[in-house]
């Protein structure tokens, strides 16, 4: 986009509706790592709780075969990594419903965050990052400092927490070395589990502030300078000198309608050199339409128009006024001016019957 080579200091601005909309459509949403590291994290614990008992039955019983023959396992290169390969297999199988369940929940912590978007703007090249002042300014810039002093502070937080919950296990840590393999793989899950349960919670206060602070660091970072937003405003209302040549236009297409009009009208009413008043009735209409207004020269022409045609004016300045300020071209007259309109017309039929 244009501006963004801006210094931060001259975004003072709060971003516009279309701004944020159009960062959006970028594919640059507030999105907080930490939340999709937890659904994720949460999604494994979950799926280790729900097959706990079925896959420690079955790994142990695949280990257990593979142990009780381990003496006809041939101990050349060949040998091991048949080995090696089906213990791999073994505990990827094992694991396999519990990973899955991880997808889905990292898949789960993004949609939650933003909705659906297909966009291939972030792959999109460009130039500038290529710029080494740009690749500094990433490597040594402010939010390259936070996300660093952030994975400090998760490392340390996150390997004091799992210290201590294995520090309170040693006990049974010392003794697993002496299990059977499927007593083995039963306390396994049971730690698996605790030092989960342990990491959730902490990662569960990481993503709140995480998400509080991309969301605003999104904000902070699409906010406009003033220019930006001047210009951003002209785009959505339109250049006032087209808007002003297309108000003219208008203007002078309505003049043309109205004095076509103006001969197929009842009465004029005027007041009598201001206001001009067009209006026109049939029998079966519901009630008069105004087919011209106007003021000054614009009354005076309608004034002129319908003397050519032989229609009546009438002058009434509180009615003309009153019309004129209540009533549209095209539009019936309101139900309050009824009466008084009647009389006019009443007044000029009773004229035309005279005359006829």
């Amino acid at each position: 986009m244009a501006g963004e080579d801006v210094e931060d200091d001259d975004r003072t601005e709060e971003p516009s509706q279309r701004r944020l909309e159009q960062a959006i459509q970028r594919g640059d949403v507030a999105k907080s790592v930490e939340i999709n590291t937890l659904f994720v994290l949460g999604g494994f614990a979950l799926g280790l709780m729900i097959l706990a008992g079925p896959l420690s039955r079955n790994l142990a019983l695949d280990l257990r075969g593979f142990l009780m023959n381990a003496h006809q396992v041939p101990s050349d290169g060949a040998g091991m990594t048949a080995a090696f390969r089906h213990a791999l297999g073994a505990l990827f199988g094992a694991l396999a419903l519990p990973l899955g369940f991880a997808m889905l929940a990292g898949l789960a912590g993004t949609a939650i965050q933003h909705r659906l978007l297909w966009t291939f703007e972030p792959l999109t090249p460009k130039f500038e990052r290529l710029s080494p002042m740009a690749g500094m300014k990433r490597i040594f810039g402010k939010e390259a400092i936070v996300q660093f002093v952030k994975g400090l502070a998760k490392i340390g937080i996150v390997g004091g927490v799992a210290a201590s919950i294995l520090w309170g296990e040693r006990d049974r840590l010392d003794g697993m070395a002496r299990l059977d393999p499927h007593a083995l793989l039963a306390t396994t899950l049971v730690l698996a589990l605790k030092l989960l349960g342990g990491i959730l919670a902490i990662f569960a206060f990481l993503a709140l502030g995480d998400a509080i602070y991309q969301r605003i660091a999104w904000q902070a970072r699409q906010r406009m300078t003033r220019r930006e937003l001047k210009d951003e405003h002209k785009q959505e209302e339109g250049d006032p000198e087209i808007k002003g040549r297309r108000r003219q236009i208008a203007r002078a297409r309505l003049r043309k309608r109205m004095m076509a009009a103006v001969p197929k009208a009842t009465v004029i009413v005027t007041n009598p050199t201001h206001y001009a008043v067009a209006l026109r009735y049939e029998s079966g209409m519901a009630a008069p339409v105004c087919v011209a207004k106007g003021v000054d020269a614009l009354a005076l022409r309608i004034r002129a128009v319908g003397a050519e045609h032989g229609v009546p004016v009438i002058e009434n300045p509180p009615l003309a006024r009153a019309l004129h300020a209540t009533v549209e071209v095209d539009a019936e007259i309101p139900v309050e001016h009824y009466k008084a309109v009647a009389e006019v017309i009443g007044y000029v039929m009773t004229l035309r019957r005279r005359a006829g």
